[in-house]
């Protein structure tokens, strides 16, 4: 089984004049629950499948596996998933060895900026770029699964 590990954080800062790449993605879930996020997106030109599993303690591992699928696929999946649809940009910004996925969130969830880094180890050392805010891994409202059904634009 695959394990992800990854710490989220806010974005505090400008990041994007840094970043090497951006890609559109939009996303919808099949499934939401805690035990097994089943999500679909297209990310840019392609179509993926990813299925997750419940945290752990932390937050910062759990399991997870992904397929590419074709996009006709996603779009008509997309038909059927749970209410709230994701769409979001992701930018790459390198850093010392590390790359950060920043989402700039749009729709319902436009203003909320986030950036996550993967490591090999939950105590992984990492250099944090000037922008990197506050540490919300483990804090399920910044879950996208989380975000379709209580968006941004709603906490405040």
């Amino acid at each position: 089984m695959a394990q992800e590990i990854e710490k989220k954080f806010l974005v505090a800062g400008e990041f994007k004049e840094s970043a090497k790449k951006a890609t559109r993605i939009t996303q919808g879930y099949l499934s939401s629950v805690p035990e097994r996020t089943v999500r679909v997106r297209v990310k840019g030109e392609k179509g993926y499948i990813t299925v997750k599993g419940i945290g752990n303690d932390s937050g910062a591992s759990r399991f997870e596996w992904e397929k590419e699928i074709p996009v006709e696929d996603v779009r008509d999946l997309l038909k059927i998933c749970e209410p709230g649809v994701i769409d979001k940009t992701r930018y790459l910004v390198d850093c010392d060895g590390h790359t950060f996925e920043v989402d700039e969130f749009y729709g319902d969830n436009d203003g909320l900026v986030v950036a996550e880094v993967e490591l090999s180890d939950e105590n992984e050392a990492f250099t944090r770029p000037s922008w990197l805010g506050e540490e919300v891994t483990g804090d399920k409202k910044y879950y996208n699964s989380m975000l379709m059904k209580n968006p941004y634009k709603n906490w405040k």
